[in-house]
């Protein structure tokens, strides 16, 4: 299973850039179902307790550079907005279990 979630890691960050760089794949609604489950996967599969609070900080700065992705234009800005849509489910995944394990403990 961990290579599984080592691969939908991969293969998520290359599909955002490979759409990101190809701007026919632009709006099609399989990239970002896609990138979805992909998202589900890492968050369910790679990401450990004692990983959670690094990953999401991460997640929240990766968050905030979508926000303001305009800034950066074209190319650049359709690639972070990929990534965005890949991290955003792991992150929701992982949150979700972060509270569960602080709900969890006595």
């Amino acid at each position: 299973m961990e290579k599984l979630g080592a691969w939908a890691f991969i293969v998520g960050v290359a599909l955002s850039i490979i759409a990101g760089l190809i701007p026919s794949l632009e709006g099609q609604s399989w990239v970002g179902w896609t990138l979805v489950v992909l998202g589900l996967l890492v968050g369910l599969l790679n990401v450990t307790a004692r990983e959670t609070q690094e990953f999401l900080i991460a997640t929240i700065a990766l968050m905030a550079t979508g926000a303001v992705s305009g800034v950066f234009g074209g190319v650049v800005a359709m690639v972070i907005q990929n990534v965005v849509v890949f991290v955003s489910p792991a992150a929701l995944v992982v949150a979700l279990k972060a509270i569960y394990s602080l709900a969890s403990e006595e």
